[in-house]
């Protein structure tokens, strides 16, 4: 269970903002006003700061036991993120069936990013048959370092047609972060791109558990905290 206590509001509005800002294309003092509008006054800044705070919670609570295991067959690449007015990248990858793999914000685009990305996927989830990618040589070297650690043959597919499934997908995530105008700190990116990714995977219904089947995304949700 996370721990709301010593909070002056409670925890089901702390909630109520921390969806609504992961889920939607909303900036902390929209919903400073949508919350005035509804009785509670609350800070634009106390929201930023349950983000930051409960989003990591939240997601290790859905990674721990309710992620849905996903194929074999992975799209994997690369989506831009302006941090303090400087390019920063996020890995992202899907599988066939569109399902959120994994995703890993980092300050560079080069092998050893890449490398980073494929290993924390292969924790969650274990080692891909296939790897769909751009023309990325940087992306080819870290599949390769990563057959040469594991010992595992992955087929690297290099093919853009079959990778627009990844490059749709980044579009839900580009859609809620818009409104953001840019991040000011590589670590709050990070925690909040955490909880787009989340609010995300929910939404694809990424959520296995077995009182689950019939609660919406967004009972889904709160079940995380509870």
């Amino acid at each position: 269970m996370i721990d709301f206590k010593g909070r002056r509001i409670e925890k089901a509005i702390i909630l109520i903002c921390i969806r609504w800002y992961l889920a939607y294309p909303l900036s902390y003092r929209n919903l400073e006003e949508m919350m005035a509008e509804r009785g509670v006054e609350v800070d634009h800044s106390s929201i930023y700061r349950w983000v930051q705070k409960f989003t990591p919670k939240l997601e290790a609570a859905f990674r721990k036991s309710k992620k849905h295991s996903v194929g074999k067959s992975w799209r994997m690449d690369e989506m831009v993120i302006k941090i303090k007015g400087q390019w920063r990248y996020l890995y992202r990858a899907v599988d066939r069936d569109g399902q959120t793999i994994d995703f890993l914000l980092t300050a560079h685009r080069d092998k050893q990013a890449a490398l980073r990305f494929f290993r924390k996927a292969v924790r969650q989830h274990g080692l891909p048959d296939k790897v769909t990618i751009d023309k990325s040589g940087a992306n080819t070297a870290a599949i390769e370092a990563l057959q040469e650690e594991t010992g595992y043959k992955i087929e690297i597919r290099q093919n853009k047609y079959l990778n627009n499934l990844i490059e749709q997908d980044h579009r839900a995530i580009k859609r809620i972060i818009r409104p953001m105008l840019g991040f000011k700190s590589f670590r709050s990116a990070r925690i909040t791109l955490q909880g787009i990714e989340l609010m995300h995977m929910i939404k694809k219904g990424q959520m296995a558990s077995d009182n689950n089947q019939n609660l919406s995304a967004t009972a889904q949700f709160y079940s995380l905290a509870a």
